[in-house]
């Protein structure tokens, strides 16, 4: 007898259908698997013949010839187990396949039965919602991150006798439904506040520009200034998560296999910190199996990736951070697939101004000499730095501000607030095409970004004085194009274009 059973696999991010065809017919004991599996489908076969046994099903007699549709691409991992054992138990007469056609099946099979989790399960269930299907089985603790899917039918199963009552219409499975609100809600909860950190007025005030702008941000100081606390709170003050966006951060998150860890539904805007001793691979994404894995890049998307240390990084996993600052994308090519992951995010990046970090500290002497802090500022590239919107300095805490109890500056919800506004402002103006005005093109740059006479004077003493490339003037512009939103002005003023030039701090150190 012939058994279909619809199925989903994942390739970057995308799920796609796949069809599990059982054929038992007599003849002598054999067992046949096609359509490109690798070695992890290819042992379903010992796993899917103990989880029948231990199920109450009888293994299958004469020849069973397993076709995994379409033929013609590589199939990975474990997540057609499930399908694979309903089919073959379908094929074999032992149960009625009433409820194949409209659901697709997906889960991991223990030997006793049980049923594992699977990676991608929310790609799969877009997949399967796409092909117009009614829902989705698959392992009861991949219910709640499937369950965001609207308009699915997310039936989760702890065993493959569930799975079995469910498909012949034995016994019914109420579908799971993901709570939104609480999953929202809780995302605030616990938000580092601003006023944690001590003193840096001016560098709150260059996070609070980058925030409400989506603009890339380098601060550079001594050791213990506040850096990376600083750069923690950055994803509080962002924009609340909309659906689509935690929908989309998910999907990356599903398929890296990592969704427990930040919640069944990514509602927080990730805050990614890789060491400096990070691969390339491990910053772009990639590796050597067949489904790609996403790396740091994808996985901060509609976050914050953080490099601390910025010179220690290898020279090659910064230059590959290039593409997707500039296109929002991160397209991997190997020989066996090619794939685009998602890699809109802020980059905010921190450094030493010199090795010892002691340069710039008035209480501690340098070390360094010239040749070595030349040699430091040069790990840098210089089209790396151009890719960044603000630079700031980081200076040594007082006495007065390390002792002072007091909250330092505004609350992280008030800042919020205001980076909202400014965020509302631009979305009307740029009629929903761009997300900041980091992401502005020549044409909305020059439109909207005008300045007076007086304010052209300026741009181009700072031109000549610092050296500053084209990108650099743009970023200037758009720079100074938040900075007037956060005021609620329509024209950029001459001293929003100061304050934009002050923003460019590495540019004045080098040139």
């Amino acid at each position: 007898m012939l058994a279909r059973v619809r199925s989903c696999g994942v390739l970057g991010i995308d799920g796609y259908p796949l069809e599990v065809e059982v054929d038992n017919h007599p003849g002598q004991r054999r067992f046949t698997m096609v359509g490109l599996p690798d070695t992890a489908v290819k042992e379903s076969q010992e796993r899917v013949q103990s989880a029948l046994r231990s199920a109450g099903f009888r293994y299958l007699r004469g020849v069973v010839v397993v076709n995994l549709a379409p033929a013609d691409v590589r199939k990975e991992g474990s997540a057609l187990d499930l399908p694979i054992a309903l089919g073959m138990a379908a094929a074999s007469e032992q149960l009625p396949a009433t409820r194949f056609p409209d659901y697709a099946i997906v889960g991991e099979l223990a030997l006793d039965g049980s049923v594992r989790p699977v990676a991608g399960a929310l790609c799969m269930a877009m997949a399967a919602r796409d092909q117009g299907l009614r829902g989705i089985i698959l392992p009861r603790a991949n219910a709640e991150e499937a369950g965001v899917v609207p308009e699915m039918q997310v039936i989760p199963v702890s065993t493959l006798t569930e799975a079995a009552e469910f498909v012949t219409e034995r016994a019914e499975i109420a579908p799971f439904r993901t709570d939104l609100h609480g999953a929202f809600s809780q995302a605030q909860a616990h938000t580092p506040d601003l006023t944690d950190v001590k003193g840096q007025a001016h560098v709150k005030r260059a996070l609070t520009v980058a925030a409400a702008g989506s603009h890339n941000l380098l601060m550079i100081g001594p050791p213990g200034t506040g850096k990376t606390m600083l750069a923690s709170r950055l994803p509080g003050i962002l924009p609340e998560m909309t659906f689509e966006e935690a929908l989309e951060t998910t999907r990356v998150y599903s398929v890296a296999g990592n969704v427990s860890e930040k919640g069944n539904l990514v509602c927080r805007r990730p805050f990614r910190a890789p060491h400096h001793t990070a691969t390339t691979v491990s910053i772009s994404g990639g590796g050597h199996g067949l489904q790609p894995m996403p790396g740091e890049v994808s996985l901060a998307h509609n976050g914050v990736l953080f490099l601390d240390e910025l010179p220690e990084f290898n020279r090659a996993a910064l230059e590959v951070l290039r593409q997707p600052l500039e296109e929002g994308l991160v397209h991997i090519r190997r020989a066996s697939y090619s794939v685009t992951f998602p890699s809109r995010f802020m980059l905010v990046v921190a450094m030493n101004p010199c090795p010892c970090g002691c340069r710039t500290d008035p209480r501690r002497e340098c070390r360094c000499s010239v040749g070595e802090i030349q040699r430091y500022m040069s790990r840098l590239s210089g089209p790396l730095l151009d890719r960044i919107d603000i630079h700031v300095d980081v200076p040594p805490l007082s006495f007065d501000e390390m002792s002072d109890d007091r909250p330092s500056g505004a609350a992280t919800p008030d800042v919020r607030a205001q980076v909202q506004a400014a965020r509302e402002r631009q979305h009307a103006r740029h009629e929903g095409r761009h997300r900041g005005n980091a992401h502005l093109d020549a044409t909305a740059t020059r439109k909207h970004c005008a300045v007076s006479p007086s304010g052209k004077m300026l741009l181009e003493s700072a031109l000549e004085r610092m050296g500053l490339s084209a990108r650099a003037y743009d970023k200037i512009l758009r720079v100074a194009r938040t900075l007037a939103d956060l005021e609620e002005h329509d024209r950029i003023g001459d001293h929003h274009l100061a304050e934009a030039i002050q923003y460019r701090s590495l540019d004045r150190q080098m040139f």
